[in-house]
């Protein structure tokens, strides 16, 4: 996967399509939906049953690849956020690629729910760099479940970004790839095992205590936690503490989901060392965006943190004599570098 380049001309054909011919830009979730609840399931795209790994690689087209995921609850009031990010990927794509963030970025979508009671609990689309990343968001199923305990199953999504991925930017350049989960709730304590057998076949010896899992996921992917305005728990304390203990400063506070895209965007170009947060701001206002209040409220201590990254891995990578991508186009060094 990931071949291809985005088009936002394609975009929009395929958009004006859908609504001449009066189908939903979630058209799979939408005649499921229509049928019995014992027949709900995943497309068979992004059913993580039997999952091997998902692939993000370079290519002769796509040389240096930068792994990005976006994982979104979409239980209960998070539903809307895919049909925001549906409605957005022209704008995210114009800020990584035309600003120049990011020279080759490779996208995953995947969707949360709760496998203590949803009929779908994960669903994890490809890694893609052109259109077919609208039709993975359009094979989403949205079930609007979860359990109504202030948990969902965040931890079994990125046990599949820990244990099913293989990213050339880290394999190949040290460099983490970026994984945003975007919800309101708590994960649960730990990884089941019972649950890993059911949502996708494989057995584990015994439960993963998340704490441990995130010691393993961030070795290979830099994992923000995003927490959008209108959804249920947004501003609570509890929720907040337990993803700023896991997360630390990762964790972003959205006071506009209409920004999510825009936000996404400049994380992953403040990671690079593309941008500062102020050059950030103007890129948005230069394509005419107005979330730039929103997001400079949301990442102003994600910026402050990356600034202080940036140098760190440039001296590092100097000490140990390790290859570096060098300037990018705006003549900064990009800063997401791992040993």
């Amino acid at each position: 996967m990931g071949s291809g380049r985005w088009d936002t001309d394609v975009y929009t054909a395929a958009a004006n399509y859908r609504a001449t011919h009066g189908i939903g830009a979630f058209d799979y979730s939408d005649r499921a939906r229509r049928g019995p609840r014992h027949l709900w399931r995943a497309h068979p795209q992004l059913d993580p049953f039997g999952l091997t790994v998902r692939e993000s690689r370079d290519s002769a087209e796509h040389p240096d690849s930068q792994a990005v995921a976006v994982l979104f609850d979409v239980t209960g009031s998070m539903g809307t956020v895919p049909r925001v990010l549906q409605t957005k990927l022209p704008e995210l794509f114009g800020l990584l690629l035309r600003k120049g963030y990011v020279r080759d970025p490779q996208i995953l979508f995947g969707a949360i729910g709760d496998a203590t009671c949803d009929r779908v609990p994960l669903q994890l689309g490809q890694f893609e760099s052109d259109n077919r990343m609208d039709d993975n968001l359009g094979q989403i199923f949205l079930e609007g479940g979860g359990g109504g305990q202030m948990h969902e199953s965040y931890e079994l999504a990125m046990y599949a970004m820990a244990r099913h991925t293989a990213i050339d930017c880290h394999e190949k350049r040290g460099r983490r790839g970026y994984l945003f989960v975007i919800g309101d709730e708590l994960p649960y304590g730990r990884v089941s095992a019972a649950q890993v057998h059911e949502v996708f076949g494989e057995r584990l010896p015994e439960d993963i205590p998340v704490e441990v899992l995130l010691q393993e996921l961030t070795r290979r992917w830099d994992v923000y936690f995003v927490l959008p305005a209108g959804s249920s728990y947004v501003g609570n304390d509890q929720v907040l503490g337990r993803w700023r203990t896991l997360l630390g400063d990762n964790v972003v506070e959205l006071d506009d989901l209409d920004a999510v895209c825009e936000t996404i965007a400049l994380t992953i170009g403040l990671g690079e060392g593309a941008i500062d947060l102020d050059e950030g701001l103007a890129d948005l206002a230069d394509i005419g965006s107005r979330a730039g209040v929103a997001v400079r409220r949301a990442l102003s201590g994600v910026a402050r943190r990356s600034g202080e990254v940036a140098v760190s891995g440039v001296s590092l990578l100097k000490h140990e004599g390790a290859a570096h991508d060098g300037p990018d186009v705006r003549g900064n060094s990009r800063g997401n570098t791992r040993l």
